[in-house]
């Protein structure tokens, strides 16, 4: 069975200030962007207001390449919300722009058993509304 795309209707969705909104609404042009330190370039997710890595306040949105790798991952057989389809791929995905640097997410249009710690994967959008989730896809190995 291959986990496609989920009805956004049927998802649990964040609640939207600004200190997120940048984050939830960035996909509207299919660009995936995270804080990055002015100061030392460090990134830093979940947004925050000070730099991890230098304490520093001067954060700023940032385009990321939306490519990284299956870091954990878990797949639920469990139907938690009837109205979403089981099974489906939980996963922790690291970005290639810095070391330690993830996401919780779901991995989407992938055959759940076929998923492998380590899995090339590319970021996708889906609209809920005015939020748009970064879903993450299986990357073509081609």
């Amino acid at each position: 069975m291959r986990v496609k795309m989920n009805d956004s209707s049927n998802r649990m969705l964040p609640q939207l200030d600004d200190t997120n909104r940048f984050f939830w609404q960035s996909g509207k042009d299919g660009k995936l962007r995270l804080l990055r330190c002015e100061c030392c370039a460090h990134y830093v997710h979940p947004p925050a207001p000070v730099c991890s890595n230098c304490l520093s306040t001067q954060l700023s949105p940032q385009i990321v390449s939306g490519k990284g790798r299956v870091a954990s991952f878990t797949v639920n057989h469990h139907p938690w919300n009837p109205a979403v389809e089981t099974p489906y791929v939980i996963a922790l995905v690291e970005l290639d722009e810095q070391e330690n640097l993830r996401l919780t997410t779901n991995l989407v249009d992938c055959d759940p058993e076929s998923v492998r710690i380590g899995d090339r994967v590319s970021v996708r959008f889906t609209q809920c509304g005015d939020i748009y989730l970064p879903l993450f896809a299986l990357a073509d190995t081609d």
